[in-house]
């Protein structure tokens, strides 16, 4: 009895032992980590300390910890706590510990070898830091692990060898890193692995045919930025337990393997973006599980094969494009489940099947730039769930389906470019969600649709150019509260112009011409404060210019040209300083040109037949013309003739001193002091120009940009600058004397978002420019390099606001005003195309004209580059840049971002996304009096549209990127972004046992 009663006190003593030892080891990595939000505040309590066991065990109420019944801490989750530093060795004090999870932190540095003295632990994730350097041999050793999640580092080297020692593993992620070489044969070898990943990586070689070994394998993971060699090895067909296999985007070639027919349980195969050739293996139709299949952008031949009929699953079907030919098969419209149908860009004929979108669950249809014809079937919207329909650029014909005006989920319509007849149909324009409709180029006839109920609150775009409508605009158009854009033109609408398009306070963009339009401009159109585009030309509009237009503040361009106003044109039109396009030709208008403001820009192409019109470009006013002067031939004054000799004269004698002063300074100065270098400081410096000299080395090279070579260098006093060596020129031209201005003003700007311009150092031959150094590199050193999968969303759009900020201020805030360019030249006419290639604007190219809207142009291309990860050029085929490439993607629709979202930026809040990308498209505008300014982009960029309720704000992008830990799960194949609850059910996500995905979207 007392014996047995001895040895519970030291069992109890030593369990009390070990729980002062684990609350030790917790404390001692509290000390070492960095918690800034204090989430770790309950460790430790008061701090105080007894030795009775239940006091000891009080450590399994802090936060995060999981204690076994003696007290011993067998589970440690501190994930998403918004922790850094590095991972506290101290942690391998847990001698008991099983389940270890620190993702979604910020820590980094290397992963701790100690952790391989954790022999218990079968749970280990460190996805979502930055931990570096190359995986741990130590690691080794725990051979018990089942569950290893690294995902989203910045790990290199090859694949680790390591894990293959690890023989109860059955979930292994080690996506989103930098790992490189091929993926070894050696991981065919797990017996019991059920989840691969090796997406997202720098992986090269052939995918070896071992990894067909993996037999109770239920995920596969391979894509998103490697580049294999070769194509899938058939030998995957083996994967009889598989559910999802993603090799997307990873430069596979060859044909797809027909053994992928075999995959009973497949439920999901992405293989979209890659060079896939030959026919669709009709052998993939035995897939009966099949719920998602994206086989879009690859080179695929051939016709959609007779056995997908038997896909009964089928909820997503992308095959966009490719080279795929023949009729769309009518059983298509009999899939049961199919939600998601995107054909577009292929070489399609024949007609829509005609029950498509009878089974009810039709959501997204996109059939564009094909060559069908015929009729769009009737019972698109039977289940009222399709919120897209897109077939532009087709040969249809006959009348859009009146069940589209009753289809209350509607959302985006686009079906221009077609053969379409008849009239729109009723209710359409009072669908409570749409956006998008656009209708332009048909042969449509009828009315505008009146509105008799509530109009569509968020319809942004109407787009009905180029039909044969008819009648009069009716007032409720200016029910759309949130129209932006109003394309009526080339149409034969006829009556007033509404007055009521006074209150479309978000309209950007109208465009009413080519009409029969009557009566005058009405005044209260000066109430639509964001236009920046007005075309009411080819119209019967007459009476007088209403003076009220000067109150659209930002309005670039202005179109009245080809109608009958007459009287004069308003001095109040002369102040809008936005203005940098008009158009007044071709009506009655009589009197003075004005001559101040953005009117001293225009030519006389802006007034011509305008009899009465007189002033600058159009000839002298006669006697009695408001606004002259009649006093200009009295006594004393000169003739123009006299004028323009004493012109004459000076300009001559200005060109003989300059000619005389040239010759003596070139006979004074030898060639050697032409190589003697001056220093000019904006600010105090602790170095010469010898020690910037000394900079000039290749080794020092940190970039090449459209205008030299930037170095980096370290002064005596420690610090580095950066140096730019500019192009060699004659000094004593009056081209250096332009850039000798010029860099003088950049010199004294101070401003927060701009980099410093210290000083320069010249000589004859050349000018070095010495700026702070910005020790994080380049944008495009940063995004488009290795850590650019890391550089996350709210920094780029910090990025994007910032910059923005600060091309502002050199456009509207500093005085001289300062155009950005590539260049060391300061005319506005340029004698040769200066810039960095892909940032240029069109209008430079073409005219070697550069303005400010110049600018915005380039910074749109910036903006595009931060929301799509890709470089200006180089990466879309001979001839095609980043513009041309988005455009051609999501044909200028905001809606469209997530083809050309960077597919490294795991989760992103869609509605910002939408947003910037939606500015960028606003200015790489092809014309330059549509774009913005920088004042304005500002304004948009920092005003970010209100979140719906309930709507998505996280939208997990596992589809066009690399498989990563997303929220949550969605339905199989749902086209339907994570919404809603997204933050919560990643909580949940995070304390399952493994980090499997949901299935996943293709957009």
């Amino acid at each position: 009895m007392h014996l047995r009663l001895l040895l519970l006190l030291v069992g109890v003593a030593a369990a009390a032992a070990d729980a002062d030892a684990d609350a030790d080891a917790l404390l001692a990595a509290k000390a070492a980590m960095s918690d800034p939000t204090g989430a770790l505040a309950s460790w430790g309590g008061n701090g105080t300390r007894t030795n009775t066991t239940a006091a000891a065990a009080a450590h399994c109420a802090w936060a995060g910890v999981t204690c076994s019944s003696r007290g011993a801490v067998v589970g440690l989750d501190v994930s998403g706590l918004n922790l850094s530093g590095a991972l506290p060795a101290e942690l391998t004090g847990l001698r008991g510990l099983m389940r270890l999870s620190v993702g979604a932190n910020a820590f980094s540095g290397p992963i701790p070898p100690s952790l391989g003295r954790l022999q218990f632990l079968t749970y280990l994730n460190l996805s979502n830091n930055a931990f570096n350097g190359s995986f741990p041999a130590a690691l080794a050793r725990l051979r018990g692990l089942r569950v290893l999640d690294l995902y989203n580092n910045n790990l290199t080297s090859p694949l680790p060898m390591e894990v293959v020692q690890m023989p109860l593993l059955r979930h292994l992620h080690l996506g989103g890193n930098f790992f490189s070489g091929e993926i070894p044969p050696e991981y065919g070898r797990w017996g019991r692995m059920q989840y691969l990943a090796v997406s997202g990586n720098e992986l090269s070689g052939k995918i070896p045919p071992e990894l067909g070994n993996l037999t109770s394998l239920r995920e596969l993971y391979i894509g998103y930025y490697n580049s294999y060699s070769g194509g899938l090895p058939p030998e995957l067909g083996n994967l009889t337990e598989l559910v999802r296999l993603d090799a997307a985007n990873c430069g596979l070639s060859g044909e797809i393997p027909p053994e992928l027919g075999k995959l009973q349980n497949l439920d999901t195969l992405f293989l979209q973006v890659n060079s896939l050739a030959g026919g669709i293996p009709s052998e993939l139709g035995y897939l009966q599980s099949l719920s998602s299949l994206d086989l879009s952008n690859n080179v695929l031949t051939g016709e959609i094969p007779a056995s997908f009929s038997e896909l009964k699953n089928l909820t997503l079907l992308n095959l966009f494009r490719n080279k795929l030919r023949g009729d769309i098969p009518d059983f298509v419209g009999d899939l049961p489940s199919l939600e998601v149908l995107q054909l577009w860009e292929n070489n399609f004929t024949g007609g829509v099947p005609r029950r498509l979108g009878r089974n009810g669950r039709l959501q997204l249809l996109d059939l564009s730039s094909n060559r069908l014809t015929g009729t769009l079937p009737p019972e698109l919207c039977a289940g009222g769930k399709m919120h897209t329909l897109i077939a532009l650029g087709n040969f249809l014909f006959g009348a859009i389906p009146d069940s589209l005006g009753e289809c209350k989920s509607l959302s985006r319509v686009r079906l221009g470019e077609n053969y379409l007849n008849g009239s729109i149909p009723k209710g359409l324009f009072e669908l409570p969600k749409l956006t998008q409709v656009e209708l332009q180029d048909n042969l449509l006839t009828g009315n505008f649709p009146a509105v008799s109920g509530v109009a569509a609150p968020n319809l942004g775009e109407i787009s009905l150019s180029n039909n044969q409508l008819t009648g009069a605009l009716p007032a409720s158009i200016g029910n759309f509260s949130g129209v932006q854009k109003l394309l009526l033109d080339r149409n034969s609408f006829s009556g007033v112009v509404p007055p009521e398009i006074g209150r479309l306070q978000k309209l950007s963009k109208a465009d009413l011409s080519s009409n029969a339009l009557e009566g005058g401009v009405p005044p209260e159109i000066g109430k639509c404060r964001l236009l920046t585009y007005l075309d009411l030309s080819r119209n019967n509009i007459s009476g007088k210019i209403p003076p009220a237009i000067s109150g659209m503040r930002i309005l670039n361009y202005l179109n009245l040209s080809r109608n009958h106003l007459d009287g004069e044109i308003p001095p109040s039109i002369a102040t809008m300083q936005s203005l940098t396009a008009v158009d007044f030709s071709y009506n009655n208008l009589s009197g003075l040109v004005p001559g101040t403001g953005q009117f001293s820009y225009f030519n006389a192409t802006s007034f011509v037949g305008n009899p009465g019109l007189c002033g600058p470009y159009l000839g002298p006013c006669r006697p009695g013309v408001a606004g002259t002067d009649h006093g200009g031939h009295g006594h004393g004054g000169l003739s123009n003739g006299v004028k323009l000799l004493i012109v004459l004269g000076l300009l001559a004698c200005s060109i003989a001193f300059a000619v005389g002063a040239i010759l003596k300074a070139r006979s004074l100065k030898k060639a050697s002091e032409a190589r003697v270098w001056k220093l000019t400081a904006f600010q105090r410096l602790d170095f010469t120009c010898d020690d910037v000299l000394d900079c000039l080395k290749e080794e020092n090279i940190i970039g090449k940009g459209g205008a030299g070579i930037v170095y980096k260098g370290a002064m005596p006093n420690g610090d580095h600058v950066a140096v730019k060596r500019l192009p060699a020129m004659g000094r004593g031209s009056s081209h250096d004397h332009g850039f000798s201005a010029e860099i003088q003003t950049l010199g004294r700007i101070r401003h927060r978002h701009i980099v410093r311009l210290l000083g320069f150092c010249s000589n004859n031959e050349t000018n070095l420019l010495v700026y702070e150094y910005m020790p994080n590199g380049s944008l495009g050193e940063l995004l488009h390099g290795k850590k650019g999968g890391h550089l996350h969303w709210d920094t780029r759009y910090k990025i994007a606001i910032e910059a923005a900020k600060g091309l502002c201020y050199l456009h509207h805030d500093c005085s001289p005003l300062i155009l950005h360019r590539d260049d060391t030249g300061a005319s506005e006419c340029m004698s040769a195309i200066a810039g960095s290639y892909g940032y240029i604007a069109p209008e430079y190219a073409y005219t070697l004209k550069v303005d400010e809207k110049s600018d915005v142009y380039s910074f749109g291309v910036v903006l595009l580059e931060l929301v799509t990860g890709r470089k200006p050029v180089g990466e879309f085929g001979d001839g095609v840049d980043i513009v041309q490439w988005v455009r051609m993607m999501t044909d200028s629709n905001k809606e469209q971002v997530m083809k050309v979202l960077d597919p490294r930026l795991s989760t992103v809040p869609l509605h910002e996304v939408m947003h910037v990308f939606y500015v960028a498209l606003l200015c790489i505008e092809e014309q330059s009096v549509q774009r913005p300014t920088m004042r304005e982009v500002v304004q948009i960029l920092s005003e970010l549209p209100k979140l719906a309720p309930r709507q998505g704000e996280v939208l997990s992008h596992a589809v066009d990127g690399f498989a990563s830990n997303p929220p949550a799960p969605v339905p199989s194949g749902s086209a339907e972004a994570l919404t809603g609850d997204a933050k919560d059910q990643q909580q949940q996500q995070t304390n399952s046992e493994s980090t499997t995905p949901p299935d996943l979207i293709s957009i």
